[in-house]
């Protein structure tokens, strides 16, 4: 097992003369300043769903290790049809099924009966569908195929011995587990999974089955992150939600720093009179507070505690869900191992009215229609959380101003482009 590293306290520095920072500039300094910080442990190939692998996957023994069949028929040599146009051969006693081989050759003008996923025996090169065959008296006739070789699969086509067939760095799908099976492999080198403390702060915080007629509100940031975080494949240590008071905060960030490899905090980051956590980091860490132009979102505190980084997300759930899935989780993934991960979108008609004014990037909560538009939540409150309930995705307007009217393409980034169930 490797030793984890940590990231330099100087990765989340700001160059100077920055104020309001776009969202490509924002994402392109933190790709920059990020680091894996996680070893590598082996588990067993049943255990690899979601894992990232810390050494490539090499093919033990070629995928399909012999030539074999595609199709129940019959396998005969292609020459032995001589250019004619039907065909009638000898067919020899015995059969080639899978995990059961012929054992002999097949001699010139004569064919096999042959079943799916079973070698192609020595001495022939083509398969011809049991449907297009007819067997009888100790031979089989049927129309020739179109080409040499049909109906057949290549020893190796789908991998040689000795290459690689999963990269260092990709989070292992269950796809990947039967690729990795198929070429022998039995243990997987991979990423220890990234340990994310989520911490909830405010005086006003109430927790998921406390009296409803009690004056606050209940903590939605908490289970929304951690969900958030457990799609991404990261190990959740829940700091729990505290009060406005320091030394409940600071108690809070020193578990963080000793359990976790960064932390996450929603409340307290700004600048007003309660906001502990922003104050904290001032005083007694590191934090640089980013204004960046999005919405809903812009002021994102990034710092360090105990060497420790911490991803100051807004309070706001909504702001806080954006944050996170646009700036922390491609972060965050860099530190886990797997690599920065661009969120694939897609252009598509939009089926929404909307006039941008200049100077923010903008993301809607949007789904998509039937009828192959996008549509968007009714409201673009950021406190209203039904609209990230409501959504199966983000649509994201540019920084510039801009005039939407039905059927004008737009960008849309679906949940699952950040590894998000719908």
């Amino acid at each position: 097992m490797t030793c984890a590293v940590r990231l330099p306290d100087d990765c989340f520095a700001l160059p100077r003369g920055i104020d309001w920072t776009p969202v490509d500039k924002a994402l392109g300094l933190l790709r920059e300043g990020m680091r894996c910080v996680t070893g590598t442990e082996q588990v067993a190939l049943a255990e690899g769903a979601g894992r990232v692998l810390a050494e490539p996957v090499v093919a033990r023994r070629s995928n399909p290790p012999a030539a074999n069949s595609a199709i129940d028929g019959y396998a005969f040599a292609w020459a032995s049809l001589a250019g004619a146009g039907e065909g009638d051969l000898a067919l020899v006693e015995g059969r080639s099924a899978a995990g059961s081989p012929y054992p002999g050759t097949v001699a010139a003008g004569a064919a096999v009966r042959i079943l799916t996923g079973a070698e192609i025996p020595a001495g022939v090169d083509t398969v011809v569908l049991q449907e297009d065959s007819e067997e009888a008296d100790g031979r089989v006739r049927f129309h020739a195929p179109r080409k040499q070789g049909a109906n057949t699969r290549k020893a190796g086509e789908d991998a040689e011995a000795g290459a690689q067939v999963l990269p260092a760095g990709r989070r292992l799908t269950p796809a990947d587990l039967a690729r990795a099976a198929a070429v022998g492999a039995d243990r997987l080198v991979v990423r220890r999974r990234l340990r994310l403390a989520i911490l909830s702060t405010g005086d006003e915080l109430m927790q998921p089955g406390a009296d409803p007629a009690s004056p606050g509100v209940f903590d939605a940031n908490r289970p929304m992150l951690a969900a958030l975080a457990a799609s991404q494949g990261f190990e959740v240590v829940d700091l729990g939600a505290v009060a406005d008071e320091p030394d409940l905060v600071r108690a809070a960030l020193d578990r963080g720093a000793a359990e976790a490899d960064a932390i996450v905090t929603t409340g307290g980051a700004s600048a007003g009179e309660e906001d502990h956590v922003s104050r904290i980091l001032t005083q007694e860490g590191r934090i640089t507070t980013w204004r960046i132009a999005v919405k809903p979102g812009r002021p994102l505190a990034l710092g360090f505690w105990r060497g420790v980084p911490v991803f100051g997300l807004p309070g706001n759930p909504v702001a806080a869900f954006v944050c996170f899935v646009i700036f922390a989780r491609p972060a965050l993934g860099v530190m886990a191992g797997a690599g920065w991960r661009e969120a694939q979108g897609f252009m598509v008609p939009a089926g929404f009215e909307k006039t941008k004014k200049p100077g923010r990037r903008e993301y809607l909560r949007a789904r998509m229609r039937d009828d192959g538009r996008v549509e968007v939540f009714h409201s673009e409150g950021s406190g209203l959380i039904g609209g990230l309930s409501w959504a199966e995705g983000l649509v994201e307007l540019p920084d510039g101003a801009v005039t939407i009217r039905p059927g004008d393409p737009v960008r849309y980034l679906p949940y699952a482009s950040f590894g998000l169930m719908p």
